[in-house]
Formats: structure tokens, sequence, C-alpha cells
């Protein structure tokens, strides 16, 4: 029992009895994959998985299935490494009904020397504020938070970058911090921290809604239309605004203003070699306009029309007081968006269930007055048997509460994924370290398993000299 190698066939076995017991819950129905991938410790990219599901007690589960080491990161080795894993539990792609696959590890920030900074440190402490943590690489109000803090702080971060220029103990760490503080007192930082924080955020509302655990898809959707007409004014009205504030931030700071008139000269290109557009045109036009217009391209990608409909449906089936937003053609809509579920003849069977339904929920049984969300529309719709009444409504609510808006899952998988494999333990196998973290994350699924299930896991795994 002292042996490593044993100890780790014991943690596998802990993991194949969760996973059992994850699917077991998952009975075969359908399922959402909530995908992600960030580095850990060693620099290894590790992939989550995580499925979206309902259980058998009309219950919301999201539970990690594994975390698997890949090497490429390209859009054919992931879907291989997400089929082999489907293939390993015997599982269809063709119950998949969901796909949430966050990509903001890959994109690049325009400003990436802003936020290099974010390494600096405040130091720690109870009660602390502010800080200049490095920005998450998937979740995006963290940006936002670093710009604002950049800006608050901006008078410090000279500060502190001058004593390390002074106190240096090498050329290279006094050419490094010198570095850095003649590139924080130019106009082009001081333009772009506060461009980024006036956009980021006008969509950290959404971005807030999106990442709560229970999805509020209606206002969700208000607040895409809200972020897209501030956008639109900041773009269309506000230019001269942002040019007060920072030529304001610039004389504060003993930051050079330039003279806008004058021709514009590229840090990539020789002085002798000037652009044909002035230093106004290239703060309005290439940077300001693109920047926005990028971010407004953005939501639209991801927010079009199929997108609209189908959340749109989604609102529509949610209870809050009384069934107010019920609209059944809205609900149609959304039901053919799947056409592998409902094909012509269950179409016309949802429209009769629809319309008893929601005779039923609404005017009907007062079990159902005290709704306050789709989970618990789905819980109590098992509860009171009326999944058996309705099922192509059930189903309509299943696909509903399938939809993956966000990864916070996959977030927090990494957060424990850094607690598992540290510095300590940095050289840990993929297979130990995968046996480990999904037992960790799921404790309530690995309580509920008794000894002897892993006892005889571990036993059938390979012949034993002895048994346990």
């Amino acid at each position: 029992m002292t042996s490593p190698k044993i100890q780790k066939e014991i943690v596998s076995a802990c993991k194949i009895e969760s996973v059992k017991v994850i699917l077991d819950e998952l009975n075969g129905d359908y399922f959402a994959l909530l995908v992600d991938e960030s580095f850990d410790v060693s620099r290894k990219e590790q992939m989550a998985i995580v499925f979206r599901y309902i259980d058998r007690k009309g219950f919301v589960m999201e539970r990690l299935i594994d975390i698997v080491h890949v090497q490429d990161t390209s859009a054919p080795s992931l879907k291989e490494a997400i089929v082999n894993l489907l293939a390993q539990h015997s599982l269809s792609p063709s119950s998949v009904r969901g796909q949430c696959y966050d990509g903001a590890s890959n994109m690049q920030e325009i400003i990436k020397e802003a936020l290099d900074m974010g390494e600096l440190s405040t130091g720690r402490g109870l009660n602390q504020q502010l800080d200049l943590s490095r920005s998450c690489d998937t979740r995006w109000g963290s940006h936002y938070k670093s710009f604002n803090n950049f800006i608050i702080m901006f008078g410090f971060i000279l500060d502190v970058l001058e004593s390390l220029a002074l106190d240096a103990r090498n050329l290279d760490e006094r050419a490094k911090a010198m570095g850095h503080l003649e590139a924080c007192r130019t106009y082009e930082v001081a333009f772009m921290l506060h461009l980024m924080r006036d956009v980021l955020g006008i969509t950290n509302e959404l971005n807030k809604c999106l990442q709560k655990k229970e999805q509020d898809i209606a206002n969700a959707m208000l607040l895409v239309e809200v972020a897209k007409r501030r956008l639109q004014v900041l773009r269309d009205d506000e230019w001269d605004f942002l040019i007060a504030k920072v030529s304001t931030f610039c004389i504060q700071h003993d930051v050079l203003i330039p003279n806008f008139d004058e021709p514009y000269i590229s840090s990539l290109r020789s002085r002798r070699k000037l652009a044909n557009y002035t230093i106004s045109h290239h703060y309005r036009v290439e940077v300001f306009c693109n920047i926005i217009d990028w971010q407004l391209q953005e939501l639209n990608n991801r927010f079009d029309e199929v997108t609209t409909d189908l959340l749109h449906g989604i609102a529509c089936l949610n209870p809050i007081n009384s069934f107010s937003s019920f609209d059944i053609k809205k609900v149609m809509r959304m039901a053919e968006l799947y056409p592998d579920d409902f094909d012509e003849s269950n179409m016309n069977a949802l429209r009769n269930q629809l319309a008893s339904y929601i005779v039923d929920v609404r005017d009907v049984d007062e079990r159902f007055s005290d709704i306050n969300g789709l989970c618990d529309l789905s819980k109590r719709l098992v509860q009171t048997k009326k999944h058996f009444t309705y099922p192509l409504v059930f189903r309509l609510v299943k696909l509903a509460l399938l939809l993956p808006v966000a990864t916070a899952s996959v977030e927090r998988a990494f957060s424990a994924m850094k607690f598992i494999k540290n510095d300590l333990r940095s050289k840990m196998s993929d297979d130990f370290f995968s046996g480990c973290l999904v037992p960790y994350l799921k404790k309530d699924v690995f309580d509920s398993i008794s000894n002897d299930a892993i006892i005889k896991t571990f036993q059938d795994m390979k012949p034993r000299r002895i048994q346990l």
C-alpha cells in the first residue's frame, strides 16, 4: 500500500468509479460539451472536458469527465481527442446537443505590452482593494479590472519602475525596468489603456451575466443589444471625450501629448519613411474605430440570427412571473433548429402539447406558481410526473438547459489544476494528474462511492498476487 505504483493505481480506480457514477446519472441521454485549454505549471497544454446534462430528477449537472494533455491545439487534433474520449466511454457524438469552446486563451490583445505589466504586484494582504494580478486567460472580465487598476495606480507603477531602475543588480534588469518605464510614459499606452477600459467596460455587465451558473437568457439578450448600442455611440459621438480624458491623464503624469496634425511615425518603420496619414488619423481610424468595429463584429458573430432565435425561444420557456414570457411561435421556431429531435410529425404534436402545457402550468396546476427559472421548471416537471404527460415539451426544456453559455465549470477545473499540480509536483504523470483531479473536483460524486466498489475496480485492473 506504500508503493507509489499501487497508490497511483488506486487513484486511477477512484477516477474510474467517479466517471461511472457520472455516466449512470447521464443515463444515455443528451448532453453538452464544455471544453477549454490552459497550461499547467509545467507549461503542458491541458484540455478540460466537462459534460452538461439533466439527471433523472431534472437537475442540471456539470461534471468534469477528464482532463487530457494535448500537444497540438489545432481544431482537428482537439476534435480527435474529444471523439476518442467519447468512444472510450461508449458515447456517440450524435448525443451531443450543445458545444462550448472558449477561444479566449488563443486570442491576442493589440496592447500586449500593457497586459505584460500585469506581472508587477503591489503585494498581498487583507482588504487589499487594488492589485495588478495577471489577467486571466479565460475570463475577459479580468482584463477590464486590470486596465482599470492600471490607470488608477499609474503613478505608483512609475515610481516602482524608477526604483527598480535605480536599484537594479545588473545592467540587464536596469535595461528592462527602463524599457517598461519608457513605454509607460508614451501617449500610445495612455490612449490604449483608456480606450480598452471603455470598450471592455461596455461589455463587462454582459460578461458577468454570461458567467453566472444560473443563466438569465432574457436579460443576457437585452445586454447584448445594450452593448451594441453603447459601442456604436462610443464610436460615433465620444471620440472628443476620450481624447480629453487621455489628455488630462497625460498632463497629470507628465506624458508628452503629440501634435495630431503631424505625420504619424510608426515604431516599426524608419523615421525617414513617414506614413501618408496624420497622428490623428492613426489613433481615430486605425485604432479607435478598428477596435470598436472588431468588438461589434465579435458580438454579431457570437449572437447571429440563429443564435438569437434560439436564445429568444429559451427566454419564452422561462417560467418566471407565471410564464408571462411564453410565446408559442418563438418556442416553435426554437424547435425548428433541432431537426434531429423534432421531425414534421413531432412538430405537430409539440404544438398541441405546448398549447395544453401552458394552460395546465399557468392556469390549472398551482404547483407551478412559484417557479423561478428553467432549472426549477425541469425539477418540478419531474416531481409532478408531467415530463411523461408532455414529453416533447420536457425535451425542449432539456435542450434549453443543455445550451452552455459560459465555461465557468471548466475554469474552476483549471483553478483546481494549479492546486493538484504545483511547483513541488510539476513532473507528475498525465494519468496520475487526471486521476487526482476528477475525484477532487467532484467530491459529492466521490463521497457516494463505496470503498468496496473502488477495491473491486482496483482488483480488476490486472492480476494481483494478493486480494485486498
